[in-house]
């Protein structure tokens, strides 16, 4: 609920809103701002930073780590004590590890958020400057236009024709006009307006409701699908382990050690459970983060990256992404001839608003043009203007010269010279065909009109009275240069198999000469309009927006449904900067925009692009894409090899009067075969593993390791045959050895869907360790320290048979491999029905 203290200004006067604050229509000083700062704080609100404690605490917040506490415990109460220092070690080693990635990468969100800082227009010290919006006190003076979030409690002091969404707070979808108060986090769609900020942080309205309005931990589809894979596999293992135990009670009943077949069964549940899962996931995220940050792309929550990896269809705007957006006046058409070529010029120069906080490119041009024509401004006094607004498609400004107000009017085509009277219908007809064919030619069109204004009162200035009875002064054309890269990020795109698609508010032909000129279409006929979207039954926009590329002169509600159909079959991911794309935005699986967008566009934003080119989110697909086919690779490996090797255990301790492999064992099994693991997000990814979006896919997983599951265990059973008459100590050496080197050589077969010898190799880091966890396996029963502590016995001669057997399971595991992905395949329908 508003507070008391901004709903008692709203029965105020301005004056003694502004005395109550110690504030004036020109703001504060720095000074007085600064000692606000001391006394109010920063207008934020109470979000709970991080501590590192909670995030170590964390690592040990799941219920793998409490079984693995529960057996160390047990451990020492039973003295047990190897078994117990061996289990603590191991979690101790998880801890630290998840920890110190973890941490690292809340550090680096950190750092990258400071991309996605808010400012506001302040007027401090009699100037009006940009700040951020966190240093904002009760008594500054801003002011507020379309596309921005109101940063603070404010009253207004001034404003025009003013519309604000308020859905944040009320959940109203209908926009709201103001003339008091603004809240914190509502968004200006239309008008200006002047306001003196009343409270800030979490004494605003929003701050009542923080716990909506502040950042919340977002889970991505891949993260949810993780989730659920983790809690399958934990009662999958308890389930199987109750049995287990029982079984070998029920078995042995006069042979067997209780406490040692229970300390056995919880080691075996921590070789099966995929305990690095969350560490994996994690560092992968926070790498690819700052991979894409090295590229100019700053994701506002990690695991974005992942979702930006699954875009299938990519719509954006043409202006920015495919062109420079650096305009240039490329021709004009005046009224009355070229003699009036000047008044062009003037009158379009005269009517760039002044209160607005953003450089329009359209205005740096006509300054431009102004400049090199060497023409001279006549001195005006600027009233009020109404910005521009994308459904209007027009701005206009009221100024007064010689005692003369007169309304000057910019805008498209079709926005502005419906409303010109006394023009001849040959000359309206000169003018459009002008326009068309300066669009032919990608050239866009702006119209300039004016009228005098008689009313005394300026605050009586609205829209309507921007369209009674304009007078054409003419039309300028400008060009925006294709960028060098957009040919190439649209080859590359359609290489991703990724659809890109143009929804824009420029005219068809300029939007349809850009798009044929990247390749995105061969024809300008295959421009759809928004009006003829609108036209369409639902079966017939279906078909509209799945099979056309270039959609023109769409509104901000024409985008959201098109979006919006898109989304039923595919990823979507949208492109945009301006309020006017702020409902598409929010539509969008994906949502990102450039550094410079408005308010509202980066309220709604997944990423923001410091560089706004396609090529970069072209790039930055790639690099979701890389980042979700390792986190997958560990997925795969963890479950056959230990799926495999866990009921192989299981069913050859119902076989022999001894336990297969010791549960201090099977720790070191785990610990040495997840420590390269841990670095399979640094891996290498091949070309084709990134041509298409993979999914989270449950069947799968439990496809291939039902297959490679087999085999694994085939191999485990092979150990046990050739070892198990020998000793138990023999077993359970060579047993052990084998294991790591099966999971390690599985990891160089199900790294690629390739022949392994095809496939591009592994990083450095990833080899690095693997060396030594095969190393550790081989020395350590060979030591003094192995045998004693691990109970390991001198492998001799029986180390060539074990290598043996893990070449034929590498060999075997890479023909089921490449037969599986032949019959299998498991990669999403292509988009050619799209093409």
């Amino acid at each position: 609920m508003p507070s008391s203290v901004v709903l008692h200004t709203a029965t105020q006067t301005i004056d003694e809103v502004l005395r109550s604050l110690s504030s004036s229509p020109q703001g504060l000083s720095s000074t007085e701002a600064h000692q606000r700062q001391l006394k109010y704080g920063m207008n934020r609100l109470t979000a709970k930073s991080v501590k590192w404690w909670e995030v170590l605490l964390r690592q040990i917040r799941s219920p793998f780590m409490y079984i693995l506490m529960f057996a160390a415990i047990l451990s020492f109460l039973l003295r047990e004590s190897v078994d117990g220092l061996m289990i603590l070690s191991f979690i101790i080693v998880n801890t630290l590890l998840g920890f110190f990635q973890e941490f690292r990468s809340e550090q680096a969100l950190k750092v990258l958020q400071k991309y996605t800082v808010s400012h506001a227009r302040v007027f401090r010290d009699g100037h009006d400057r940009q700040l951020e919006t966190l240093s904002l006190v009760p008594g500054d003076v801003i002011w507020l236009e379309p596309g921005d979030v109101v940063p603070a409690d404010v009253r207004l002091i001034e404003s025009a024709d003013l519309l604000i969404d308020e859905s944040v707070l009320t959940g109203e979808s209908l926009p709201v006009e103001k003339a008091a108060i603004a809240y914190s986090g509502t968004s200006i769609l239309r008008g200006t307006a002047k306001a003196v900020v009343v409270t800030i942080g979490k004494e605003t309205a929003v701050g009542e409701i923080a716990k909506l309005t502040v950042e919340t931990r977002h889970l991505s589809s891949f993260e949810k699908g993780m989730k659920n894979f983790s809690s399958f596999v934990l009662k999958l293992v308890v389930i199987t382990l109750f049995f287990l135990f029982v079984g070998n009670i029920f078995i042995k009943s006069s042979t067997v050690n209780i406490i040692e077949l229970l300390i056995f069964s919880i080691a075996l549940a921590t070789a099966v459970i995929p305990e690095a899962l969350p560490l994996v996931i994690t560092f992968s995220l926070s790498r690819g983060a700052v991979n894409l940050a090295k590229h100019k792309v700053v994701v506002k929550r990690l695991s974005a990256i992942e979702d930006l990896g699954g875009i299938q269809v990519l719509c954006t705007d043409k202006t920015g992404t495919l062109t420079r957006n650096v305009m240039a006046v490329s021709d004009l058409y005046a009224a009355g001839g070229p003699v009036n070529d000047s008044a062009v010029f003037v009158a379009a120069a005269l009517a760039i608003p002044t209160q607005s906080k953003r450089q329009d490119p359209f205005d740096l041009a006509i300054l431009e043009a102004v400049k090199n024509r060497q023409l001279l401004l006549p001195q005006v006094k600027h009233l009020a203007e109404l910005p521009f607004d994308p459904q209007r498609r027009r701005n206009s400004v009221l100024i007064e010269e010689k005692n003369t107000k007169k309304v000057i009017i910019r805008g498209a085509l079709e926005a502005v010279l419906p409303f010109c009277h006394h023009m001849h219908s040959t000359e309206r007809e000169q003018i459009i065909d002008w326009a068309q064919r300066q669009g032919v030619s990608g050239r866009r069109v702006i119209v300039i009109a004016s009228r005098v204004y008689h009313r005394a009162v300026t605050a009586d200035y609205s829209i309507e009275t921007e369209e009674k009875q304009l007078v054409f002064i003419g039309c300028l054309a400008f060009t925006d240069p294709l960028k060098t890269t957009a040919a190439a990020a649209i080859a590359k795109a359609k290489q991703l198999g990724i659809q890109v698609k143009i929804l824009t508010g420029d005219g068809p032909a300029v939007a349809g000469a850009t798009a044929k000129e990247v390749g995105l279409i061969s024809d300008l006929s295959q421009v759809t309009t928004g009006a003829e979207f609108e036209l369409m039954n639902l079966t017939q926009q279906h078909h509209a927006v799945f099979t056309c590329h270039v959609f023109a002169r769409v509104s901000p509600q024409q985008k959201f449904a098109i979006i919006e159909l898109l989304k039923e079959k595919y990823e979507v991911g949208y492109i945009g900067e301006g309020i006017n794309d702020a409902p598409a935005l929010k539509a969008a699986n994906v949502s990102l925009v450039v550094q410079g967008a408005s308010d509202i566009a980066k309220e709604a934003a997944d990423v923001i692009l410091l560089h706004s080119s396609l090529r970069v989110i072209i790039d930055g697909i790639q690099e979701g894409r890389e980042v979700f086919a390792n986190t997958i690779k560990y997925v795969r490996l963890t479950m056959v090899s230990n799926f495999g090797n866990f009921f192989a255990l299981g069913i050859a301790s119902f076989l022999i009067p001894y336990l297969p492999m010791l549960s201090i064992q099977i720790l070191l099994v785990n610990l040495l075969t997840d420590l390269p693991l841990i670095a399979v997000a640094t891996d290498s990814v091949d070309p084709a593993e990134v041509l298409r979006p993979e999914r989270y896919d449950l069947k799968d997983f439990a496809l291939i390791s039902t297959f490679l599951g087999s085999i694994a265990s085939l191999f485990d059973f092979l150990f046990f045959g050739f070892f198990f008459r020998i000793s138990p100590g023999a077993l359970q050496t060579n047993w052990f050895i084998g294991s790591i080197f099966c999971e390690l050589v599985l990891f160089f077969s199900l790294r690629t869907k390739l022949p392994f010898f095809k496939a591009k190799m592994p990083s450095k880091s990833v080899m690095i360790l693997m060396m030594i966890s095969a190393a550790v396996a081989v020395i350590i029963p060979h030591t003094a320290f192995g045998q004693s502590f691990f109970h390991f016995q001198n492998p001799g001669h029986y180390l060539v048979l074990t290598l043996s057997l893990v070449f034929s399971y590498f060999v075997t595991t890479e023909v089921v491999k490449l037969l599986y992905y032949r019959v299998f395949d498991t990669h999403p329908a292509p988009l050619d029905h799209m093409v």
